[in-house]
């Protein structure tokens, strides 16, 4: 499966999409972010365990959107409106994915990057990685879901410090303010990076599937029709055929193998 600039690959129920710009270090255009939230609506629904972003090549994850159209893809309120709705869509789409999802970030991940990253459910980083948020030297605002992803990762402390100064931060200094999760030598990312998103692939979807709605609605405080959803999600949990393997597995000390029902 392909989406032009946003590459789609499925193996062993994990999904890739890879940011494929590398001339423009894998800048977002507004074509890109229309293919990503296709991608994600094809996707979803799929028995995807786990779905992974990456950009192509080892020198950007993204490094944000992809200024050099702007005065074509932004000219003009209505454009700026639709560019910005396709933006907001397809980080939506990709923060409310059912499965888990796992941002790899190696090279440069700046202000679209970062915000693509915090779609995520879990980061992680190479340590050259480098990170960065350029609104306040070019002039450009945040909207407020951008902004509560943010805080939600960082704190407001953090936040204010990234905005204001617009200054780099390395993996390391990322890795302690908990904008990714883990950092890994750049030789060894891929060997580690494959290792964690095949462990969560091996886990029962049910379960997953369940904690991250409940997770997400906790950042959220769900209506009541949401919590009746996640309330079902958690009893499917229990009447499911992995619930039974997973039992059976712990008593015969051996690794379960989950079937997604």
């Amino acid at each position: 499966m392909s989406g032009g600039q946003i590459q789609v690959e499925r193996q062993d129920g994990v999904a890739t999409l890879t940011v494929c710009h590398p001339e423009r270090r894998n800048a977002m255009t507004l074509a890109m972010w229309q293919q990503l939230a296709a991608a994600l609506r094809e996707l979803e629904g799929t028995g995807v365990r786990v779905l992974v972003l990456t950009g192509a090549g080892s020198r950007a994850f993204v490094s944000g959107a992809d200024i050099s159209e702007f005065d074509q893809a932004r000219d003009g309120e209505a454009a700026v409106v639709r560019y910005n709705q396709a933006v907001a869509q397809a980080q939506q789409m990709l923060a409310e994915f059912s499965a888990p999802t796992v941002a790899l970030i190696q090279g440069a991940c700046m202000g679209g990057g970062i915000g693509l990253a915090l779609a995520c459910d879990l980061r992680y980083a190479s340590a050259s990685a480098r990170f960065r948020m350029p609104a306040a030297r070019l002039g450009l605002g945040y909207s407020l879901a951008d902004m509560r992803r943010l805080v939600d990762v960082v704190g407001a402390a953090s936040a204010f410090d990234l905005f204001y100064t617009a200054r780099i931060l390395d993996a390391e200094q990322a890795e302690r303010r908990g904008l990714v999760h883990e950092r890994y030598a750049d030789d060894d990312f891929a060997r580690q990076t494959q290792a964690r998103v095949r462990g969560i692939a091996a886990n029962a979807p049910l379960s997953l599937r369940a904690a991250k709605a409940a997770i997400l609605a906790t950042m959220n405080p769900p209506a009541p029709a949401r919590t009746e959803a996640i309330d079902a999600l958690v009893r499917q949990c229990f009447d499911s055929a992995d619930y039974a393997e997973g039992r059976r597995a712990f008593a015969e000390k051996r690794d379960p193998v989950f079937l997604d029902r």
